[in-house]
């Protein structure tokens, strides 16, 4: 029988706070329906919400420029907590609504959660609606000719690319039929998502915009300045070459077809190489959730199960220098000072913080993950594990385990004047470029002029890399030689 016109539905967002390019959305307002929008702070499950601390901030502002939004439209967000379903229930009762439409979740606990609340809503009569959008492909159909999913990035990306262009993002409706009455909403400030003593997210504010309006300055900005000879520079940390948009992504403030779309027709001022490198990276976010999709456990176990004897020395201390970035290396410690300062950290140096504490410490990466995952706002169930398992050499298509990164030479590489690392160790500042991914061999006239007292002011490098670097190997041989 066909579902009463006057009826409401409820569109329930959840990683995708945005209307522009929203599957779901648009499916609700071509319905005619009047709309409930409805964002749940989900409790039964890790991974449905914000990943740790710093997204919980980002969350917080994203839900004010989401209601902004709506309110534009003459609508508003509606905040409550619980247990999803019951939450729906509830909001079913009281609205009348007959419908629930929703964007696909990817990720393992939130798979689980929609699979079974669609099961509990249809028998209930109430029509269940889920959509595509928050990827640029379906982990489920994009298979190989063999029909399993794909193991290696490559072929991955050649089929991805091979599939045509995603279909062309959809508009946000300029107006919303609202409806007559709106369950009652709780209050954003009631969460407590925003870190208050000490607030240490007070910098955050310089370098981000949360919510879909910035998405779109951050891209436009983009393309604009920095897909131009995008390929090389994304390397180096002190030139501002990267697109900045993954925490937008991350909480689907954006959609990887807008990117994408904005990336077309741009052969007449931008080199088609940096094109395709852009797009390999929104590609490698989509391999990440291949990944997860097809093997749930990606964040909790080696891929590659010989590293499951390997043995780590997991010293807290070492933990703890890395986490603070004292750890003496200045390409590592101003990594990381960059990630307590802004909730993120540039790609390259991601590697290179990452290769150290797992080889140069031999720290299980699962505990750098962990980290990442509460102080990153651009934390992804998908990247965060791929990329981890990635450079720790026991995930899918992974880097070489002995491939050790020398933590001075990349320095030296990809910051040769050293500005990155006197942006964020300013004990550093004075001292010459020769010196400056290396102070523990500088003159010491040179550091009393500079005004650094190893040990005192700078400490010195907690580990010495080549002994670290045969150390690791001895223990990574070991596990080949057990297998």
């Amino acid at each position: 029988m066909a579902k009463d016109i006057a009826n409401p539905v409820i569109l329930w967002f959840r990683k995708d706070l945005r209307l522009d390019d929203n599957r779901a959305l648009d499916a609700a307002h071509r319905s005619g329906r009047p709309i409930i929008p409805l964002y749940i702070s989900e409790q039964e499950a890790a991974g449905t919400g914000p990943l740790g601390a710093a997204q919980a901030w980002w969350l917080h502002h994203s839900l004010e420029a989401l209601d902004r939004s709506l309110r534009k439209r003459r609508s508003r967000l509606v905040l409550a907590s619980g247990e999803a379903f019951e939450v729906l229930r509830a909001f079913i009762r009281e609205s009348g609504a007959e419908a629930v439409f929703w964007n696909r979740r990817y990720d393992p606990a939130g798979i689980s959660i929609d699979v079974r609340i669609k099961h509990e809503l249809e028998k209930q009569a109430i029509e269940a609606r889920s959509f595509g959008g928050q990827l640029l492909h379906d982990p489920s159909r994009l298979v190989t000719g063999n029909g399993t999913p794909y193991r290696v990035y490559t072929p991955f990306w050649r089929a991805l690319e091979g599939g045509g262009e995603p279909e062309p993002p959809l508009e946000a409706p300029a107006k919303l039929r609202l409806a007559s009455q709106f369950p009652k909403s709780e209050a954003l400030e009631s969460w407590k998502l925003l870190p208050t003593k000490p607030d240490w997210a007070g910098d955050f504010t310089d370098l981000w915009t949360p919510g879909e309006d910035g998405a779109h300055e951050k891209l436009r900005a983009f393309i604009e300045d920095a897909l131009d000879g995008y390929k090389e520079n994304r390397d180096y940390p002190a030139r501002p070459a990267t697109s900045m948009l993954s925490p937008h992504l991350a909480f689907g403030e954006i959609s990887p077809a807008r990117i994408w779309d904005a990336t077309r027709g741009l052969s007449k001022r931008v080199a088609a190489a940096d094109v395709v490198h852009f797009r390999k990276e929104i590609a490698w976010r989509e391999f990440s959730y291949h990944l997860l999709f097809h093997f749930p456990r990606l964040a909790s176990n080696n891929w590659n199960e010989r590293f499951d004897g390997f043995e780590w020395r997991n010293d807290d201390d070492d933990f703890k220098a890395w986490r603070r970035g004292m750890t003496g290396y200045p390409i590592i410690d101003a990594g990381m000072r960059q990630l307590w300062r802004h909730g993120w950290m540039h790609n390259r140096v991601r590697m290179i913080v990452a290769s150290f504490l797992i080889k140069d410490l031999m720290i299980d990466w699962r505990r750098g993950e962990a980290w990442f995952r509460d102080t990153l706002v651009d934390a992804d169930p998908a990247n965060n594990a791929a990329s981890w398992q990635w450079v720790a050499g026991s995930g899918a298509d992974a880097s070489p385990f002995f491939r050790i990164f020398n933590p001075v030479l990349q320095g030296e590489k990809f910051d040769p004047d050293g500005k990155y690392v006197r942006s964020y160790v300013p004990e550093l500042r004075e001292l010459g470029a020769k010196y400056i991914h290396r102070p523990f061999e500088a003159p010491r006239s040179m550091l009393d002029e500079a005004g650094i007292a190893l040990g005192q002011t700078y400490p010195k490098p907690i580990v010495d890399h080549a002994l670290a670097r045969n150390r690791a190997l001895a223990a990574y041989n070991a596990t080949r030689d057990a297998a």
